[in-house]
């Protein structure tokens, strides 16, 4: 697992950058995909579905995104902020629709 620590102002933003750099070993990589879960508490509060197809062997490759973030009542935004590292994600890496990887972080608002 991963702690990752933001200001509470994060929690404002409508939209977020990310950039996600990987290299690909020898053998190609098809089907390439990423789902990536958040929780607080154990309540799902957002999930992205990414797909980057065909990653040729031997290769480093670059991905970057956009992601809408969920609007969060007032009541949400504090709770989140009040109790850190109690919102997670999972971020679930698959090959051929086969599970190849499973990372885990902790998030804390509160800087």
């Amino acid at each position: 697992s991963i702690r990752y620590h933001f200001p509470p102002s994060f929690l404002k933003h409508r939209t977020v950058g990310a950039k996600l750099v990987f290299a690909v070993g020898p053998q190609a990589v098809p089907n390439f995909r990423m789902i990536e879960r958040h929780y607080f508490r154990d309540q799902l509060i957002k999930s992205f579905d990414f797909s980057f197809g065909f990653c040729i062997p031997n290769s480093t490759n670059s991905w970057e995104a956009i992601y809408d973030m969920p609007a969060l009542t007032p009541q949400w935004e504090q709770a989140i902020i009040s109790n850190p590292f109690e919102t997670r994600s999972d971020s679930f890496y698959f090959v051929n629709n086969q599970l190849v990887m499973h990372n885990k972080a902790e998030y804390a608002y509160n800087l």
